[in-house]
């Protein structure tokens, strides 16, 4: 329905992009990028504030000189990141009620995007941090509640214990087919994670239906591919196209709900459901220097032990700045 609402909405949307378009320059090269990245639960409902409670991800991009003949171009990512998980409220004082454990994620990774000329994507990272108190994730929710004026968050001193994090990751992207016009493409997402935070495998569609011509796999917002130099022979295009990307994915180990397995003495820890379902609906677009983006994503329970049964829902808001 959400993703309807939209289709329906396109009209005005782009009457707003046109609004801003005369600040929009084309047929320019930028070959870095820094970007910033907001996840949270309050972006879709002012009422909730549970489980996967705040993501915050601070990145840069640039492109490799390195050339290659089956290469269209190597992309550079640096990021630092926080995760922040919490009950169905973070007020609670009895141990027995926590439906899920508090949990703190803080890590710095490095990856790289090898953008193949086929129209397919393979990125590889690394994911290195600290589970638990050390990544100041209580500390940050206390300052963030002082500042709102929120009620005081309690039940930090249950949180999944300290341990190391190293976490691997591999993606691959593949264009199944887009329309003559190039109004409308799907791509074949496939994801791989395993390490001692999160091990799990992913698979699903990415479906953009364009406001303008949309660009391909290895020239857009959408995958990061769009940052280029006097080695290739593509520039920074004009872009804006709603999307959705339903995922299936089968979860072996979640360390945020069930403790590191190089640490076992978490107080409370959950045992995980398998097969998770999740989606996404958003809107990216270009102005200027500047690319925009608001995502609604919604994934199915991860574990049976919570206290809603209904999925859990949350807001992405993404910000990149184009650097030459």
């Amino acid at each position: 329905m959400c993703f309807l609402y939209l289709l329906a909405m396109k009209n005005y949307i782009f009457i707003f992009i046109l609004s801003v378009s005369h600040l929009t320059t084309s047929q320019e090269k930028f070959s870095k990028e820094l970007s910033f990245v907001a996840e949270n639960d309050l972006f879709v409902s002012t009422f909730q504030d549970r489980y996967y409670s705040s993501g915050l991800f601070l990145s840069y991009r640039y492109l490799s000189k390195r050339k290659s003949n089956t290469l269209e171009k190597r992309i550079i990512k640096w990021e630092l990141g926080h995760k922040m998980y919490t009950p169905y409220k973070s007020t609670i004082t009895n141990v027995v009620d926590h439906d899920r454990p508090f949990a703190g994620y803080l890590y710095g990774s490095f990856g790289i995007d090898r953008v193949y000329k086929k129209n397919q994507l393979l990125n590889t990272s690394l994911q290195v941090g600290v589970l638990g108190s050390k990544s100041l994730t209580k500390e940050l929710q206390e300052f963030i509640h002082e500042v709102y004026n929120f009620r005081k968050a309690t039940g930090w001193e249950y949180q999944i214990k300290d341990a190391l994090a190293v976490n691997f990751g591999v993606k691959h992207l593949k264009t199944l087919l887009k329309d003559k016009k190039n109004y409308v493409d799907l791509t074949w997402v496939n994801h791989l994670n395993f390490g001692s935070i999160f091990t799990n495998t992913a698979s699903g569609i990415y479906a953009r239906i364009g406001l303008k011509p949309l660009q391909k796999l290895t020239n857009t917002i959408a995958f990061n591919t769009h940052l280029n130099n006097a080695q290739n022979n593509s520039f920074k295009e004009i872009e804006s196209f709603f999307y959705i990307k339903p995922m299936i994915s089968y979860v072996f180990y979640d360390a945020s709900l069930q403790g590191s397995f190089l640490n076992k003495t978490s107080p409370v820890t959950k045992e995980i459901v398998p097969l998770v379902f999740n989606t996404e609906i958003g809107l990216l677009f270009t102005a200027n220097r500047l690319n925009f983006g608001y995502a609604f994503i919604y994934n199915t329970n991860k574990s049976k032990e919570l206290k809603y049964s209904n999925g859990h829902k949350y807001g992405r808001i993404t910000l990149n700045y184009l650097l030459h």
